[in-house]
Formats: C-alpha cells, structure tokens, sequence
C-alpha cells in the first residue's frame, strides 16, 4: 500500500487518444478518471485550463470523489512585454486559477522563438505574488533557471538540459526552498516513436489505449516526426536532465514528480509510471522516486495538509500494489486497486 501518486505538471485538455474533442466538464471527469485508473490520484494541469477545469475542481471534495483531484493554471502568461504580462497575470487570478505558469524557452529556436525577457518574467512573478498566486516556470536552459529563482519563481516545472547544474544552482534553490520538477518523460516523448516503443506490447499501456492509436503512432509520419533535429537534440539532452536530477537530490533539493503528460502522445497515468523508472534509472532510489511523487510533490505543491500521505485526517488517497517497488519501481505495475478519498476507483 502506498499513497496515490501526485503528479505536479500534467496537463487536463481536449484531447482524446490523439483526437481533439471538445472540452468539457464530461472531458475533464474522463481525463481524471484515466489519470485515478493508473493510481494518479492528483493532478496540478499546469496551462490551457478553462472555466470547465475550474468547475470540476470546484466540486472535487465530496466524500464519495472516485477520480483524481485537479488543480489549475488557468491561461499560459505569455507576455511579450511586462504590461502584457501584469495583464494576463490578473486575468489569470480574476479566472479563479490556483497557480500560475509562464514559458521561458525558445524551443531549441533561438532564431524564430522568443524567449520570454527578465523583465516580463520579473514583473508575472511579482504580480502573482501581489495577487497570492506561486508562479510554475516552464525552462530549459541553466541561466534562465538562474534569473528565474533570481526573480522569485515558485516551482521550476522542467529539468535543466543544455548543461551540468552548477554550485551556483543548488544555492539558489536551497536558499528559497524550490522544487526542482523533472519531467523526463516529456524528453522521451519527443523521439521515443523513430522505432516502436517497447510498450505498445505492454499490457498495463494497452488496458488505455486502442490499437487503432497504437496504429497511427506506429507509423511512418510518427517516424519523422520523432527523427528530426529538435527530437534528436531532446533525445540526446535526457542525459543531461537525468544526471541533473541525481545532482540536485544527492544535493537535498527537494524533488516533484512531473511528466507534462496531456498533449498527443504524452500518455496519462502510463507515463508517471515511466518517470518513476526514470527517476530510478537516473540514481533515485526506489524510496526517493516514491516520496517524490507522494508527499514531496504534496509538499512542493502546497497541498500535503489533506494530500500525499498516510495520515490520520487527510484524505484516504491510496493505491494498492501485488508486488512492492522498493524491490523494484516496475512493480508499481502491479496496480491492484486504487482508492480516492477513501473510495474504489472504478476499472482499475
């Protein structure tokens, strides 16, 4: 038995399979329950979240819950200038959202993608702090990691992939106690369809996933896609992000489970298994990549007064396995049952 996973960068949109559908309450309840169904029982939907979201989290406390918990970012703050920022930042928190995201990244495109300045970056953090909102940074790069917790970010939502992190790095993240969210499987995402994955002949993926969507991945199209420059340059760069992530928890920075799971291809409740092994695979321990993914990332999400533990008073969140994976983090496969607030959730 172990608590229910908490994912702190997944993503709750229109899609289904890798069909857009429309977004509704009804499409947020299925994404929910798919995320409870693979023993994710919380899920921080880090941009693109629209009032539908809001409502479902709205209404997501009741004693007989039975798909996992959400939590909001409402509207990506894009900028491009401080003013355009400081805008969207209050639309954000007018909308009711619980947390606020911005990108700073050039998408490996420094000649077509503008990165988001320090200075709009500086003037979405201090104008969400005004307004009692921590701010989630999508990045890349060390140096923005860097001017970011320079800023006040709340919560670095990738991993640093060009370079090692650096001494100057874990000090600024041990001085203001930010969580460090690696998402790898977001990296493997990019490239992993150049071949067939491994886990199309996985039971525990295709109980979720038709074979006509096995299909279209398992395709020519997907081959290029996965063959390019920029996935190629991901694919080789998860190495980096994997040693980051063992630097920075051999170093105590405290660590959130994240996948940016959501978007085509970036499969819900069977990748947050896939970041557990990378974690591992990276130098976690299977205990370290657990606590991460449970109370750590209830922690780093300020929701561990009701979330991610066994405790008296908190919500009954839990999972329970046939096998244990302090023996071996693939045993988090074993997935028997799943109970959110105290309550099977159905077709696990």
């Amino acid at each position: 038995i172990m608590p229910g996973l908490i994912n702190a960068h997944g993503h709750v949109n229109n899609l289904q399979g890798l069909d857009q559908v429309e977004y509704t309450e009804a499409q947020v309840d299925s994404q929910l329950r798919l995320y409870a169904r693979y023993g994710v029982t919380t899920v921080f939907s880090l941009g693109g979240d629209g009032p539908e979201a809001m409502a479902v989290r709205d209404r997501q406390n009741p004693p007989d819950l039975d798909q996992a918990r959400i939590f909001v970012a409402g509207n990506i703050a894009t900028g491009p200038t401080p003013d355009a920022a400081i805008e969207q930042v209050n639309a954000v928190a007018d909308s009711g959202a619980d947390i606020v995201k911005i990108r700073v990244d050039n998408n490996l495109n420094p000649d077509r993608v503008q990165k988001m300045t320090p200075e709009t970056y500086a003037a979405v953090i201090d104008t969400a702090h005004e307004r009692g909102l921590r701010v989630a940074a999508h990045l890349y790069y060390l140096e923005d990691a860097k001017g970011l917790l320079e800023a006040g970010a709340d919560l670095l939502a990738h991993s640093v992939r060009d370079l090692e992190v650096d001494d100057t790095l874990i000090t600024l993240l041990r001085d203001s106690g930010v969580c460090y969210c690696p998402t790898l499987m977001r990296e493997v995402s990019t490239y992993v369809y150049e071949s067939r994955p491994k886990w199309f002949d996985d039971e525990f993926f295709t109980k979720e996933t038709g074979p006509a969507v096995i299909a279209a991945l398992d395709s020519e199209e997907w081959r290029e896609r996965s063959s390019g420059r920029t996935s190629q340059i991901y694919k080789a760069q998860l190495e980096v992000a994997k040693r980051n992530l063992q630097t920075l928890s051999d170093a105590g920075i405290p660590i959130a489970m994240g996948t940016d799971t959501g978007p085509a291809a970036r499969f819900q409740g069977y990748f947050e298994h896939g970041e557990l092994a990378l974690m591992v695979e990276a130098g976690l321990t299977p205990m370290q990549a657990i606590v991460a993914s449970t109370s750590d990332a209830a922690r780093c999400m300020e929701v561990d007064g009701d979330l991610g533990s066994l405790e008296i008073g908190k919500w009954a969140d839990f999972l329970v396995l046939g096998a244990n994976p302090l023996d071996d983090i693939a045993n988090t496969h074993s997935l028997e049952t799943v109970y959110v607030a105290g309550n099977q959730v159905p077709g696990v």
